[in-house]
């Protein structure tokens, strides 16, 4: 419905021509707009009305006490059955947050979710067969686990700058929480509302950037970059899609001219996960939930394990 709202508004409302670059690029940004917009009100509002009933320090402790990364383990599972691109797994990411989720494990799910779901697994199936489809999805939810793992082993929870106590600034308990459904229903329109508000702006510009490198920086562009028969084409390739905006399952194709072109599986498929999983946009919209120095160490972190990804594949392939 908002791909139909989008097409409706640009193409038959303001007459762009669905051809040309420019309407390409604002087609992509009120769509990717409006639908983080509509994630954030509706995702963080069901968590808050969710968080009336258990207080988050409960939750808290609940994932605490999983051992041997059951909790990473369990949110990446999660993130895999989610339909999300990095920034639409932002707000429930933010709202994994807000629930005291151990760090390390809401940084599992935001991890895998942009890389694995059944849209890209049925696709690479198709393409690629369903040895190939299986060994991606294991290491892309793996990936999520240990990256989760080492991230929340540093202990690093006041890099996270949004604030979660309650409007008279006391820690969020049962006795301060709403009782009734009403109330209940009340607070979770607050909440939904006030985190939109810290977040709409940023949202606004990372997907702008987005728009413009989805309407004006053709594919072809960068495979002169992937095209290296050397140990050094697998971290370029890593890194020449950190720019890039876009999801896994539209990059399948690409993934496939790619491979079809020379250039080995894994070297392509990092290419693929990097522009899903480390965004520009999403490092952009990040910034204003984390410091830079975890979102310096969530980049990296992941974009270690690509690339660990990568050269297993062409090892897998080439033995």
């Amino acid at each position: 419905m908002i791909q139909q709202f989008a097409d409706w508004l640009i193409y038959s409302v303001l007459n762009f021509d669905p051809a040309s670059k420019l309407g390409s690029s604002i087609n992509f940004f009120v769509y990717d707009t409006v639908k983080i917009y509509l994630l954030i009100l509706v995702i963080i509002g069901v968590i808050a009305f969710i968080r009336t009933f258990l207080p988050p320090h409960k939750i808290k402790e609940l994932f605490s006490r999983q051992r041997f990364g059951m909790g990473n383990l369990s949110a990446s599972i999660l993130g895999a059955v989610t339909p999300f691109c990095s920034c639409s797994s932002i707000p429930v990411f933010v709202g994994l947050l807000k629930a005291e989720m151990p760090l390390g494990i809401a940084f599992s799910f935001i991890i895998t979710s942009p890389l694995v779901n059944e849209v890209i697994f049925v696709l690479m199936g198709g393409t690629f067969g369903w040895k190939i489809a299986t060994i991606y999805a294991l290491f892309g939810i793996a990936l999520g686990v240990i990256a989760g793992m080492i991230i929340g082993r540093m202990k690093l929870d006041k890099e996270i700058l949004l604030k979660f106590d309650d409007a008279t600034g006391e820690k969020l308990s049962l006795e301060y929480l709403p009782k009734s459904i009403e109330g209940k229903i009340q607070y979770s329109l607050q909440e939904g509302v006030a985190t939109f508000k810290k977040l709409w702006l940023v949202i606004a510009i990372g997907v702008g950037i987005g728009a413009v490198i989805h309407g004006y920086v053709p594919a072809e562009f960068f495979e002169q970059y992937l095209n290296i028969n050397s140990l050094l084409a697998v971290p370029i390739a890593t890194l020449v899609g950190i720019p890039i905006y876009a999801g896994c399952s539209t990059l399948v194709p690409v993934v496939f001219a790619l491979v079809g072109q020379g250039i080995p599986l894994g070297t392509a498929l990092a290419f693929m996960m990097s522009i899903a999983g480390l965004s520009l946009p999403e490092a952009i919209m990040l910034k204003k939930v984390m410091t830079a120095k975890l979102l310096a160490l969530f980049f990296g972190v992941v974009a270690v394990g690509i690339i660990l990804i990568g050269y297993l594949f062409n090892f897998l392939l080439v033995t």
